[in-house]
Parts: C-alpha cells; structure tokens; sequence
C-alpha cells in the first residue's frame, strides 16, 4: 500500500497497529505478523504492523532493548515481503529517520520525545506518516505545537496516540475527551490500548499492566470517536521480553477487533 493511500485509508474508515513490542526473534516476529495479517484480511481491516528494533525508554539499564537497527530493519523488511503489510517502527534520533525511512512506511514517536523538535522535522522529511504519541505529561491540546512542526515541515500525514497520563504514581489515566480534543487538529486520533493500562516502573525493575481492561478501553476510546487503535500482542505475553503485563493475547486479538469493528460501524451507520 502506498504511503498516501495508507494515509487517505486512516481518513476513511478505521485501522489498527499491531504486533509485538520489541522484536525479539525472526520466529516470533513473523508469527505474529502472519496470524495478524490473515485476521486483517478476514475482518477486512486495515493493519500496520508494529515492531521496535530498540526499545531506548525502559526501566532498568538491564532490560532487553531489542536486536538494533541493523538486524531489526532486515526483519521488518523481510515481515512487508512475506505478509504485504505496511509496517510502523519507533525512531528516538533525528539520524534515524531516513535510514528507518526506507522499510517503514510511519514513523513513529514515542511519548516522551514528543516535543523533540529535531526528531519530529527529520521524520517529517522522509515523507512517510508521523505518528506521534501524546506525552503522559501533556494535554491534549499542547500537541497542536508537534502537529504544527510536522506539517511545517512538508509533511501533512500525521497521527495523534493517545496513550493515557500521568496520574500519581506508577499509574496511568484515559481522558476520553482527549480523542475529541485532538481530532480538532484534522488528523487521525489513535488510541494506544495497552500503553495505556500500563503501570509505569510498577514491578520496582520494570513496569507492570493491567491487559484485562484493554478491552474496555479500547471499545470506550472507538465509541468516543477513535480512527484507529494501537495494541501490543505477543504469542506468549508471560514471557515477553518487554510490556508482557499490558501486552494483549495474540489468541485474543480477532475476538477484540472484531468487537471493535462492529463499534465502528455503529459509529459510521
């Protein structure tokens, strides 16, 4: 799919990304993009797959980051060949981007790197679509500055995550109004359903989550208006090498979006 018909699709009617957190192996990576990509296309939704080659922002100095970018973009590209799904993968440097740029069809920007000007403009110049994920520390409507850099750069194809924020400690709220607040923007609001039931630093050495409400949060954020929803899944969440807490069943995903589905449709009938 092209990039401009993936955005024009993100406009039109609803979409997911998905995969597993990090790549750990070719085996659990293909996997997963396989049985994603036949439930796409049984369902008949629009699916990104999701995957990090390095995941930067974890708890302890000891978590495993993933393979980095060499071998990651090697097995994303190898995931597009094989299953013909677009793919979304994080950049955290601005001379990531173009490299990043050449398998990945959106960029994405983590939460916290939000504001990070150099990075938002390098992603914008590639061309691809931005997704940037709404820092745990903003309002909704202080992503209007992150959109504005992006498309003051050239780069009109921009999604907003809202990925829940901050509330005391090691704990994460959902604002539903949020998806209404950012859409005033124009652009496509997606909602991060497992991010968001995530227990950040919970565990002491690592985070914890909450993956039974992803579910309820996800069909609450699509009923308030969401385009697209974001869900980590994973084979085996148990022994995930990150987010396995807040990370979904891949055994459970058909049965989640195909509640959601019918959400949408109710929404657009």
């Amino acid at each position: 799919m092209a990039i401009s018909e993936l955005y024009k699709s993100s406009r039109s009617g609803p979409f997911i990304l998905a995969g597993p957190c990090v790549i750990e192996s070719r085996e659990i990576t293909l996997q997963a993009a396989e049985t994603l990509a036949a439930i796409a296309a049984k369902l008949d939704l629009t699916l990104v797959f999701k995957s990090s080659f390095d995941k930067a922002n974890r708890t302890s100095v000891t978590s495993y980051r993933g393979p980095g970018i060499d071998e990651g973009l090697e097995i994303l590209a190898e995931v597009k060949r094989v299953t013909g799904l677009p793919i979304v993968t994080d950049i955290h440097h601005p001379e990531q981007a173009a490299r990043v740029a050449e398998v990945a069809d959106v960029l994405q920007i983590p939460a916290f790197l939000c504001r990070q000007t150099d990075l938002l403009v390098a992603a914008a110049k590639t061309g691809k679509v931005v997704n940037i994920k709404k820092g745990q520390f903003l309002a909704p409507w202080d992503m209007k500055n992150a959109v504005g850099k992006v498309r003051d750069s050239g780069n009109e194809q921009v999604w907003l995550t809202e990925r829940g924020s901050t509330y005391g400690y090691n704990n994460l709220v959902v604002d539903m109004r949020s998806i209404a607040e950012m859409g005033k923007f124009d652009v496509p609001v997606v909602f991060d359903a497992t991010h968001s039931v995530q227990l950040p630093g919970g565990l002491g050495g690592a985070s914890g989550g909450q993956r039974e409400y992803v579910p309820i949060l996800a069909s609450a954020a699509v009923a308030a208006g969401a385009s697209g929803v974001f869900m980590e899944c994973h084979p085996d969440p148990e022994k995930a090498l990150c987010d396995g807490p807040n990370s979904l069943s891949l055994d459970k995903v058909e049965g989640l979006l195909t509640r959601l589905k019918r959400i949408w449709e109710l929404n657009n009938g």
